[in-house]
Formats: C-alpha cells, sequence, structure tokens
C-alpha cells in the first residue's frame, strides 16, 4: 500500500472518529459548552490563585470551582427558581381571570379617541377579532408555560447530572487548561498565526458575549422588573426576566416589552406612569447599552449589530439559550475566517503566488 492511500485512509478514520465522538457528547454539549465558557470568563482569577498556590494546581482549580458556583450558578440557580414561581403564579392567574388580556384590550379599545377608530374600521381593522386573538394568544402562552415548568420538573435527574459533568470538566480545564490550550494549537492544521488569530477571536467572543452583554441585559432587566413593580404591573419579576433576555438582542431589546405597557398606560388614563416608564426606558434603560457596552465587551470585539442580531435570533431558534452565545461566537468566527482568507489572498497576489496557495494558511513542514 502506498503511502497516499494510507494518509486518506487515516484522515478518513480520524474524520469518522471526530464525528462520532461529537456525537456521543451531543446529550450533553451544554455541560461542555457552559464549563468553556466558565473556564473563559474565570480564567484571568484563576491564574492569580495558581500564582499564589505554586505547585497545588489541584487545590487552585477547586477553589475557582467554589468561586464559579458561588458568584455564576447560585445566583442564577436563585434566579430560575423565582422566575418558575412567578410564572406559576402568572398562569394561574389567567386561567382564574384575574389577568384578563382581553380585558385589559377592551379599555385600551374604549380609550382609543373615534377618529383612529374609523380609520381603522376603513382599513378593515376588526378590533373584536383582534380581541379573540389576544385572549386565545394569552391563554396558550400560559399553557406553554405551565408546560415548560413541568417539562423542567420531569427532566430533574438529566439536569443534575448535566450540572455534575459541567463542574467535573470545569475543574480539569482550570488545572489543565494551559496543556489543553497547547495541544488544541499544535493540532490544528493551519499555521502557527492563523491558529492564534482564530482562537484568540474565539476567547474574545465567549467573553464579550457573555461577561459584556449578559451584564447589560441584567442591569437592564433590574431596572425594568423594578420600575414595572414600583408602578405597579402585575408579574414585574418575569417582566424583568424577559426585558433582560431581549436586550440580548440589539436595535430590538427591552423596548418591546415595556413600549406596549407604557402606550396602554397612557391611553387608559394613567398618565404618570406612563410617562414614568417611557422616561425610565429612554432616559435610564436606553442609554445602559451605550454606558456599559464600551468598557465591557470592547471596541475590538464588536459586531455589526445587524449580525449580532440575526446570529442571536438564529442561534436562538436553533439551539435554545446557548444560542446567545453559540449564534454570534459561529458570525464572528465567520468573518474572521474570510478575513484571514481575503488577506491571504492579497498576500498571494502580492507575493507572485496564484491565488488560493494555500502555503500561507497549511502550518510549514
Amino acid at each position: 500500500m502506498n503511502i497516499p492511500v494510507q494518509r486518506k485512509a487515516f484522515f478518513l478514520l480520524l474524520a469518522v472518529i471526530t464525528v462520532a465522538f461529537g456525537w456521543l457528547l451531543l446529550p450533553y454539549y451544554s455541560a461542555v459548552l457552559w464549563a468553556v465558557i466558565l473556564a473563559i470568563i474565570f480564567q484571568p482569577m484563576h491564574r492569580a490563585l495558581e500564582n499564589r498556590l505554586p505547585r497545588r494546581a489541584n487545590v487552585a482549580a477547586l477553589l475557582s470551582v467554589l468561586v464559579c458556583i458561588l458568584l455564576a450558578i447560585i445566583p442564577v440557580a436563585v434566579l430560575m427558581t423565582s422566575l418558575v414561581q412567578e410564572g406559576v403564579t402568572v398562569v394561574q392567574k389567567v386561567h382564574d381571570r384575574n389577568i384578563d388580556f382581553g380585558e385589559y384590550f377592551t379599555r385600551f379599545q374604549a380609550a382609543i379617541p373615534e377618529s383612529i377608530k374609523g380609520w381603522m374600521n376603513d382599513a378593515g381593522v376588526d378590533l373584536g377579532i383582534v380581541r379573540e386573538k389576544l385572549s386565545s394568544a394569552a391563554m396558550q402562552a400560559s399553557q406553554l408555560v405551565a408546560g415548560r415548568a413541568l417539562s423542567i420538573g420531569q427532566n430533574t435527574l438529566q439536569f443534575v447530572v448535566s450540572f455534575g459533568i459541567m463542574l467535573y470538566l470545569l475543574f480539569f480545564l482550570f488545572r489543565d487548561g494551559r496543556r489543553i490550550s497547547r495541544a488544541i494549537r499544535a493540532s490544528m492544521p493551519l499555521s502557527h498565526e492563523y491558529t492564534n488569530q482564530l482562537l484568540g477571536k474565539f476567547a474574545a467572543v465567549v467573553r464579550a458575549t457573555v461577561k459584556g452583554n449578559v451584564i447589560i441585559a441584567v442591569v437592564q432587566g433590574v431596572i425594568g422588573g423594578v420600575t414595572f413593580w414600583l408602578i405597579g404591573i402585575e408579574g414585574a419579576l418575569l417582566w424583568g426576566v424577559l426585558m433582560a433576555f431581549l436586550s440580548l438582542l440589539p436595535a430590538i431589546g427591552a423596548a418591546v416589552v415595556w413600549a406596549p405597557v407604557a402606550l396602554y398606560l397612557l391611553v387608559t388614563g394613567s398618565y404618570i406612569k406612563g410617562i414614568i416608564l417611557i422616561f425610565v426606558g429612554v432616559a435610564v434603560i436606553g442609554l445602559v447599552d451605550n454606558l456599559l457596552r464600551p468598557p465591557l465587551v470592547g471596541k475590538e470585539t464588536k459586531l455589526p449589530d445587524y449580525v449580532v442580531l440575526i446570529s442571536t435570533v438564529g442561534g436562538m431558534s436553533l439551539l435554545g439559550i446557548n444560542g446567545f452565545v453559540i449564534g454570534p461566537l459561529i458570525a464572528a468566527l465567520f468573518i474572521a475566517a474570510w478575513t484571514l482568507f481575503r488577506t491571504e489572498q492579497e498576500t498571494s497576489v502580492l507575493q507572485g503566488h496564484e491565488p488560493g496557495d494555500t502555503r500561507l494558511i497549511l502550518p510549514k513542514d
């Protein structure tokens, strides 16, 4: 058997084994993903612990895991528990008609000026049909929330297993992270320069997406939720979490929640509450992004807003909550890879090589 055939067979075997290993990890990919994310975000802290605890790598890794639990995991668990309780309460009120979105729409309809009603009738807008669809949508949404809550309870065992895998993997990523990073860099079939740029972009986008965008979303959600609570809106915690969730999307953001509520308050005669909500939404929530994003995210890692919007929505549609990290990450690596390819093409032309020459991309022998 000649050598080229042997190499082709080896590469085929390598591809098959890699795909099989990925398939093996697929049921717990979320645990692996968040272990990697936490290891990247808390890497500076872990290195500081390593410097203070030389030759005690296991102790430093264990302390880093404990810090992650205290600073990231426990607060999220408390928030999710409160959110589930709030969601169950809201669902129960919707079923008991204590919260009737159809009634709210009726009040809104009664407050609309006759001139606007006439214009809507001329345009073929039937407010009665809109009211029925709104009530039906509210009931379906409440049933969906109830079903999700039941699903969470049924999947408790799987969650515990995934949580344990994440912590176990996180410990070894802290302890052996540098050795694993060197092994990945050495194994990638790219030049040293291109490997460093792509892996650097990977780490930068993870830090920017999680550390920056999540902090901004939390701040906006807290401000919005507290404002809703102060002006007496039902389910303030639920709406606050929803605003934080939508704050991950540029251009759309928390305004999707607070703007319709403010409009309803103004139309139904609650002018002070409506003005307060608009002021907080525009002057406070709207400015948080501009004030916090530059120091937390950094201009060098910021993708265009339209790319972030499309990649985040697409990622979350395909992958759920994990998509808000994976979507922008794929988009950033896509742009970085094509930027490197364009640079390689331009360099090839300047050096007199044929376009598409791969000598700059592939590692040198």
